[in-house]
């Protein structure tokens, strides 16, 4: 649970990390190149080479990075700019009912009483936390949907990878895939532009590669193997709520009393998780 619990507060620091690298000259596809490039080396650098496994699980991972995590960060990327960062929180974070119910019809697990109340009210959470937004651009609203999509199928995917091979491997590879795919695509379109960014892009970009890459990837699949596809989508949920709280310390936005009510019933959902399924 922990691994979980931990991977959604590093991942919910990205959208954060990536308006700020925007503001200091990151389009998104030097973001989106940077982020994979910086975060694949530090994994190779951390070890992750050590022990390879088979070659068809080594080319598995990478075709995860590079078809699946590179289109998802790419669309996300994409909304960013487009929606508020807790609005794009939840659409995304429809995932943990897409991956649930694609995990009963295909037989994985059982769909609890306590593991539906603990969907329900985690996607009541977020409705109230990121709830009361205005009017919404169309393009931001499909793209953070798709990203939605190709993270459940995502999910469902690596499951059996992640427990073939060590989190830090596995991670290794994705960002690896990833990389190659976001560097040639962006330099194709044109989107590959360095030489824009301040100090303070670079840095910005360096935080989102170390922790909402990195740490978070590696912490993702040692829960993932852990508790499974359902329980690491639920107690993933923590991630949006991180998200709002870091917007209102960094850029001053307030969550009001339905922010407030929506995190209590965010925590209510991973304390469901954790007291196990009847």
């Amino acid at each position: 649970m922990f691994f979980c619990l931990a991977s959604g507060a590093t991942f919910g620091a990205m959208a954060v990390f990536g308006k700020l690298a925007y503001a200091e000259g990151a389009t998104v596809g030097t973001l989106l190149a940077l982020r994979f490039l910086f975060a694949s080396g530090l994994f190779w650098a951390g070890g992750a080479g050590r022990s390879l496994p088979a070659r068809r699980d080594v080319l598995i991972a990478l075709g995860l990075g590079a078809g699946g995590y590179a289109l998802q960060a790419g669309l996300y990327f994409t909304a960013l700019p487009r929606i508020d960062a807790g609005v794009l929180s939840l659409l995304v974070f429809t995932f943990p009912i897409i991956v649930a119910v694609a995990a009963v019809a295909l037989g994985r697990e059982r769909l609890t009483r306590r593991r539906a109340l603990a969907l329900g009210a985690s996607s009541a959470g977020l409705v109230l936390v990121v709830g009361g937004a205005g009017a919404l651009d169309p393009v931001g609203v499909a793209l953070g949907l798709g990203a939605a999509v190709v993270y459940s199928g995502y999910i469902l995917v690596s499951e059996s990878v992640a427990k073939r091979m060590s989190p830090l491997t596995l991670a290794a590879l994705v960002c690896t895939g990833a990389a190659g795919a976001l560097t040639v695509g962006t330099v194709l379109v044109g989107q590959f532009q360095p030489g824009e960014l301040t100090v303070a892009g670079w840095w910005w970009l360096l935080c989102l590669a170390g922790v909402s890459t990195v740490a978070a990837i590696a912490l993702f699949f040692a829960g993932l193997a852990r508790v499974g596809p359902t329980r690491s989508a639920i107690l993933a949920t923590v991630e949006p709520l991180v998200t709002v709280i870091l917007a209102f310390v960094v850029f001053g936005e307030t969550i009001g009393l339905a922010g407030v009510l929506g995190g209590g019933l965010v925590l209510a959902a991973v304390l469901l998780v954790q007291t196990g399924d009847r």
